[in-house]
């Protein structure tokens, strides 16, 4: 059975129990750990969801935010759904599935 995964970004929130309001404020305290990111980085970072984060970053938020990567990440997993045809049975192949495969080219000597 397949499963279907999913995250939810949470960086706004856990910054608004710190009293951090803007990404503004949160621009200095990561160069004070090396993280030298634009405004509008740290903007798309807070307002948005990342698909992908360096590890240098996660560990400078979680230190600025004296929380652990789990506060910040909220994960979520369950089985998907299994698609059913309106019978509810499976479709039975198709006697013809020979026909639908390619044939062998054949190569001709020039004229």
């Amino acid at each position: 059975m397949k499963r279907k995964v999913g995250y939810t970004w949470r960086l706004r929130e856990v910054m608004a129990q710190h009293q951090i309001f803007t990404a503004t404020e949160l621009v200095p305290l990561l160069r004070e750990r090396g993280i030298d990111l634009s405004a509008s980085q740290v903007h798309r970072l807070v307002s948005g969801t990342p698909e992908r984060l360096s590890l240098q970053v996660m560990a400078a938020l979680c230190d600025i935010l004296s929380c652990t990567p789990a506060d910040l990440v909220a994960t979520t997993a369950e089985n998907a759904g299994v698609r059913k045809t309106a019978t509810g049975d499976l479709p039975a192949p198709s006697a013809n599935v020979a026909k639908l495969r390619p044939r062998a080219a054949r190569i001709l000597p020039d004229a």
